[in-house]
């Protein structure tokens, strides 16, 4: 019983750190997603910003390729940040798949080491029932 105890002890100590680092791992995860997205927007706003401005008729020229080109980077730098976007919630649910499965391992070792004790305490009382009765000494009044 004694090693059994020991052993699933160990387990729970293992298992709890595994649930940690997972927990840990999804918490950066969800970090992740938070900072794509906010550069997501930051690209958006930025591309809803460049407009041609009215400026002499021999740099309208200039300004409307150099407004173009850069509109056009910042729509391919867009098209990167949803692909970022979407493979970080991606990773997001596999560190949510792994912290639940973790959980899960936590909780059958819990439920184990819960199961051990009842059989202990079971047993326990099984030996005391096994005891041969005690006989009460009775004294006379002194």
């Amino acid at each position: 019983m004694a090693r059994t105890a020991k052993k699933l002890a160990r387990l729970l100590r293992v298992r709890t750190l595994q649930l940690d680092q997972v927990r840990a791992a999804e918490v950066q995860a969800r970090t992740r997603v938070d900072q794509e997205e906010t550069l997501r927007e930051r690209i958006a706003a930025l591309a809803a910003n460049v407009a041609p401005e009215a400026t002499p008729a021999s740099t309208f020229a200039t300004s409307l390729i150099a407004a173009a080109h850069y509109r056009d980077r910042l729509h391919q730098s867009a098209h990167a940040a949803e692909r970022r976007v979407a493979v970080a919630q991606q990773g997001l649910e596999t560190a949510r798949a792994a912290t639940r499965e973790a959980h899960r391992d936590q909780s059958a070792i819990e439920k184990l080491i819960e199961r051990e004790e009842a059989k202990a305490v079971l047993k326990a009382l099984r030996e005391l029932e096994t005891l041969p009765a005690m006989a009460r000494k009775r004294h006379d009044i002194c």
